[in-house]
């Protein structure tokens, strides 16, 4: 069985936007140890929309695995994929525990604030990896709108980088 890994951007004020200013060498090694530990990403569409774009036109290790990497996209518009993607089509979160209980490694999840929402709502969110930048953006789509459900976890560890940046590693309750 695999364990469902997201792992979220935000500022301290919970705006899950991308603030790339504070991307270090330490954020890089945390980021390429997360990816290389997956079998496969979870995605939503505007996320799978965005990260297509970008990471296709990289180049290095980092790039090859993301582009190489099996891509699961929840999403009821995206009518075909590409980028080594499927769509995962009806009942999403019984699509998504088949996929968990799959052997081997963890699936990622990278931002996807509405499927992360989802996984939580369905019980299938193993490990939430909130990378908090040190920036109040005031504005923003937030990670967790009014009116989510109350859910509980419990802090297992954290990651602090010289940039201010702070991984909060939590498992829920």
């Amino acid at each position: 069985m695999s364990k469902i890994v997201a792992v979220v951007r935000t500022s301290i004020d919970g705006v899950v936007e991308e603030f790339t200013p504070f991307w270090d060498e330490e954020e890089d090694k945390f980021q390429r140890g997360q990816l290389f530990a997956s079998r496969a990403l979870l995605l939503g569409r505007r996320t799978y929309d965005a990260m297509s774009k970008v990471w296709r036109a990289h180049e290095g290790d980092f790039a090859a695995r993301m582009n190489a990497i099996p891509k699961y996209v929840a999403s009821t518009t995206l009518s075909g994929a590409g980028w080594s993607s499927a769509v995962l089509r009806g009942d999403v979160a019984d699509r998504v525990a088949g996929l968990r209980r799959e052997p081997g490694r963890d699936l990622l999840v990278y931002g996807s604030a509405t499927l992360v929402n989802h996984l939580i709502g369905h019980g299938l969110l193993d490990e939430l990896r909130l990378l908090v930048n040190p920036v109040v953006a005031g504005a923003g789509r937030r990670l967790f709108p009014e009116g989510v459900p109350v859910t509980t976890w419990a802090l297992a560890g954290t990651t602090v980088f010289s940039s201010g940046s702070v991984v909060l590693d939590y498992r829920p309750i």
